[in-house]
């Protein structure tokens, strides 16, 4: 390939970016956001400003993408810390037993993940990123030849060999590709309708854990999760789900902590000086495009990101995910599979978050006969690791896409869920 065009040049453009650098001579990456020259928050990018992790498998992909760019995170003084025994984690209100493990977490801010992604991919010699531009629509004679861009109010035709669409949730290219006859994009959804806040204090050394995790569960549709992050501070996230949503003033945030199973997060609220205001988003539903299924895909065209799959965003996939593509895109032998590869990559992250999703009853999506025994039986593994930190691993391991849904379905973990589950206490209130 000459010539690459990616639209959108939040993560999952940056990362595309990168990894079709190495197998094409120019990538043209466009965003109609004007981009910050250092870490902060942009408006293109509304989930700057909510809480972020680096979790296991994403820092290790990042470091294949950009050799060194854990120890550069490190160095811009974000915190790390062990997946395991640094966090409480409260699955279905049981408090997780912890134990030392190899899978790190980092909590670094969106803005300074995206800013330190961005300076790498400024570097390589055949990207530009030209921001203030907008891709308006698809160039197309028997395939996708490139792309219409409006720049400073001035209509460009850009022909390239391949067009990305990194565009995210807003992404116009289910309706471009129905209007130049490939019809209608099938979609997966899962109706959940989230809301969720965001507010940073002033962390204390020993006051809290470098991060604890609420997790929700039918009956207790209610999220909270602390992570230390650069800069000195504690982000707070807050979530509620079909109608319950979190408050914005200092004594309903404090009243909404006091509802979690465990009690470390409204001990910490009790005395934390908060640095800024609440901020609050809302995601109705996970919608997965599967391409892959169009009887006649375009030529010369893939998505990347959330713009193929946005998930929930209290499960922290998302940043991974699109990282694990940008991997696939620097290996596959040839384009014309990418939705075939990208749709088996996105198929099991997908699983997992739906799954737990549709376990409530008001989720709306489709559920499947295996759904109700695999729920009953991942139920008592999930009180089971609360004594059993092997388990405990095991279900950290899959849920950061280390190892597969399986892994928790062997024999041996079925064993030690039946010897571990009777005698688990659920807390109900901190």
């Amino acid at each position: 390939m000459e010539r690459v065009v990616i639209m959108g040049a939040s993560i999952g453009g940056m990362l595309a970016a990168r990894g079709l650098s190495g197998r094409c001579g120019r990538v043209t990456v466009f965003d109609r956001d004007s981009l910050p020259e250092t870490a902060r928050p942009r408006r293109g990018v509304p989930q700057s400003r909510q809480a972020h992790a680096l979790l296991a498998r994403g820092s290790t992909v990042l470091d294949q993408l950009f050799p060194g760019f854990v120890d550069e995170m490190l160095a811009a003084g974000v915190p790390q810390g062990d997946l395991h025994d640094d966090c409480h984690w409260y699955l279905d209100g049981y408090p997780m037993r912890r134990a030392r493990s190899p899978m790190p977490v980092y909590g670094v801010t969106r803005a300074l993940l995206e800013h330190l992604i961005r300076e790498r991919v400024r570097a390589l010699p055949n990207v530009e990123i030209i921001d203030g531009a907008e891709v308006t629509g698809l160039l197309h004679t028997g395939g996708v030849r490139g792309a219409r861009v409006r720049v400073n109010g001035v209509d460009k035709e850009i022909e390239a060999d391949l067009v990305v669409d990194a565009g995210g949730r807003s992404s116009r290219s289910p309706v471009w590709l129905r209007e130049l006859g490939y019809g209608e994009v099938p979609a997966s959804t899962v109706r959940t309708d989230v809301v969720y806040t965001t507010r940073h204090y002033q962390y204390e050394p020993g006051r809290i854990d470098f991060a604890v995790i609420m997790a929700p569960y039918p009956g207790m549709p209610r999220t909270g999760v602390t992570i230390r992050q650069e800069g000195g501070r504690v982000v707070l996230l807050l979530a509620g789900m079909h109608g319950d949503e979190p408050p914005v003033d200092d004594a309903g945030i404090l009243a909404f902590a006091r509802s979690f199973p465990g009690p470390e997060i409204k001990d910490f609220l009790g005395t934390a000086v908060a640095l800024d205001d609440p901020v609050r988003m809302r995601f109705p539903a996970s919608v997965r495009h599967h391409y892959e299924r169009l009887p006649r895909r375009p030529a010369g065209f893939v998505v990347v990101g959330d713009a193929l799959c946005s998930f929930n965003p209290i499960y922290g996939q998302g940043i991974t995910v699109a990282a694990l593509q940008a991997l696939l895109l620097t290996r596959m032998t040839g384009i014309d599979r990418y939705f075939t590869e990208a749709a088996r990559l996105v198929a099991t992250p997908w699983s997992l978050a739906t799954g737990t999703d549709l376990r409530f009853p008001q989720a709306e999506g489709p559920r499947r006969a295996v759904d109700r025994p695999l729920n009953a039986y991942l139920a008592h593994y999930r009180a089971a690791a609360s004594r059993d930190p092997a388990l405990g691993a095991a279900f950290l391991r899959v849920s950061n896409m280390l190892a597969p849904p399986t892994h928790l379905l062997t024999p041996g973990r079925l064993l030690r869920v039946l010897r571990s589950a009777p005698g688990a206490r659920r807390v109900t209130r901190g």
